[in-house]
């Protein structure tokens, strides 16, 4: 083994069967076979709560309990599925990390995040953000009925496709220099750790500078057309990115 997979961004959903049909087969390629697999946000393209009645997703959260028999399985919430709970974590055998989290991988540290907390250009989302990841906010959405939170959940995403066919919110969508630098000061230390992220669907290397020192930020590839990716981290430290 001596292998670590990271993915992201792959909004699943009942509408998404090429890609749900993908996951599955990933799960199964990689149980037993890799040290562990880390889910960085948007696993699904809405998650209106814990009672979420819809069989596909149920039959997906199966697949991932059957994987995490062999294999840790850790999921962070995304800015698609903010309202994972502690219900989700048990039926899924996943580990619900917080956003961000500082990882050890083969005794080097990495700083893990879905990303949108990085995109500061975007100020009318991050005020949203604060809202959503507010517990009284959520306890009170998570208190309507079914229908007005699937109502909530097709509004976020219509502003969300808004964004990415509009130029100008494409544009100011990316991960910023402050807020890379925010995230950064808040490990509290002077050398910055890499960083692996998604959200924001432009998967690349990147290189930084923080403090005096030098630093890598990966993004992940986003799910889409039947197709999707992984970045390997290995446990000689080298890190590549994958696509299937």
């Amino acid at each position: 083994m001596n292998r670590t997979v990271l993915i992201s961004d792959m909004h699943l959903s009942a509408d998404s069967a090429d890609l749900n049909a993908l996951f599955r087969a990933q799960l199964q390629n990689w149980a037993g076979k890799i040290d562990a697999l880390y889910l960085l946000g948007d696993v699904f393209d809405a998650w209106i709560g814990d009672d979420e009645p819809d069989a596909t997703l149920n039959d997906l959260i199966a697949a991932m309990h059957a994987f995490s028999r062999h294999t840790p399985l850790f999921v962070m919430r995304g800015n698609r599925d903010f309202l994972l709970g502690a219900d989700f974590a048990q039926r899924s055998g996943a580990t619900l990390l917080d956003d961000p989290y500082l990882a050890d991988f083969y005794g080097k540290k990495w700083l893990l995040t879905h990303g949108d907390a990085m995109c500061t250009d975007d100020v009318p989302y991050q005020q949203f953000r604060a809202q959503s990841r507010n517990p009284l906010w959520q306890a009170a959405v998570l208190a309507k009925p079914l229908a007005e939170r699937k109502m909530l959940a097709a509004q976020i995403r219509a502003v969300s496709e808004h964004k990415k066919g509009d130029a100008d919110q494409y544009e100011i969508s990316d991960v910023t220099e402050a807020g890379l630098q925010a995230l950064q000061a808040q490990l509290g230390a002077d050398a910055p750790q890499d960083v692996i992220h998604g959200h924001t669907h432009r998967p690349q290397e990147h290189q930084h500078q923080y403090n005096g020192h030098h630093y890598r930020r990966f993004v992940l590839q986003d799910w889409h057309n039947g197709q999707g990716g992984c970045l390997n981290v290995y446990a000689d430290g080298s890190v590549s990115a994958e696509r299937f």
